[in-house]
């Protein structure tokens, strides 16, 4: 089953400790391997600053699901104002539907 993390940086704080964290995520989400199904930032209405991220995994119910969300290097150093994690259906453009 597929899950997305919907993640609200906190506004003041986030983007500096975003780029100070932003390595070690990014290595997170590549070790990954198959789990991680798509994953990129929310930006700005100007498009030019990270504000969030948007990840979705498989897993095999909400529990690991969080677990995983929880193993982020961001929800570790208190990038996140909010992390929800949603069961999600991808319907369309599914390259393995």
């Amino acid at each position: 089953m597929l899950f997305a993390f919907i993640c609200n940086d906190k506004p003041v704080e986030g983007l500096a400790l975003r780029l100070a964290n932003r390595p070690d995520h990014v290595e997170w989400l590549t070790g990954l391997g198959a789990t991680l199904k798509f994953a990129g930032p929310f930006m700005d209405d100007s498009g030019s600053e990270m504000r969030g991220s948007l990840v979705v995994v498989e897993a095999e119910n909400i529990e690991a699901a969080r677990a995983i969300s929880a193993q982020d290097p961001f929800f570790k150093a208190g990038v996140f104002e909010s992390v929800d994690v949603r069961a999600w259906n991808w319907t369309i453009n599914n390259p393995e539907a």
